[in-house]
């Protein structure tokens, strides 16, 4: 029998990560919009919740105002675990998965797996593009499956995309607005694409 491979269809491509931004000039980006929107996100979690936190900028905001919290986080990120791993109030759960440097997260079938044993109060969500027809999007082949599993986690999807995100970039279907539960996004960000949130009964939150 040939030993196990942890490559899969979900692993990153070589020219994938060659083309990705870096994660610390990501983060460099326009923080105050991203400050706003975590301010905005830590609103919604109660104490003693399950969170699952996606990789990105955002959530690694969010997972800092999260400290001294007494909740459980659930993660692929290792910015946010960069973020709590010292705060003895939360609960820190680390999924596995294959190191992905450039943006300092953890993917592949291994995640995928974890992720199927997950049962969360929320999701915070992130993205690289929220299409004028309702589409959630990505850009990397290797994020979008991970972030579907997310969604099955969790009783209530919160998606956190700054105004830069409408449209954003990405060609890869992670979901539809109608799968959201709350949007959390900044005043600049596409009236048109906000009320299609609405009108699927999802929550716009403007930070």
């Amino acid at each position: 029998m040939p030993p196990m491979s942890l490559r899969g269809p979900a692993e990153p491509a070589a020219e994938e990560a060659a083309d990705e931004i870096p994660f610390d000039i990501v983060a460099s980006r326009d923080e105050a919009l991203k400050d706003a929107m975590a301010e905005e996100a830590v609103k919604l979690v109660e104490d003693n919740s399950v969170i699952v936190l996606d990789i990105g900028t955002t959530p690694r905001a969010i997972a800092r105002l999260l400290r001294g919290r007494p909740v459980t986080v659930i993660t692929s990120s290792l910015a946010v675990l960069d973020e709590l791993r010292d705060d003895d109030a939360v609960r820190l759960v680390m999924l596995g998965g294959v190191l992905r440097r450039n943006y300092q997260s953890l993917v592949g079938s291994l995640t995928e797996q974890a992720l199927r044993q997950v049962s969360a109060d929320l999701l915070f969500l992130s993205c690289t593009g929220v299409r004028p027809g309702g589409h959630v999007v990505d850009n990397m082949a290797v994020e979008a499956p991970l972030k579907q599993a997310m969604i099955e986690t969790a009783g209530k999807v919160v998606l956190v995309a700054d105004e830069t995100k409408f449209p954003g970039t990405g060609s890869l279907r992670v979901c539809s607005l109608s799968d959201i539960d709350v949007l959390i996004t900044t005043r600049g960000a596409d009236p048109n694409t906000l009320q299609l949130c609405r009108e699927a009964d999802g929550k716009v939150i403007l930070a």
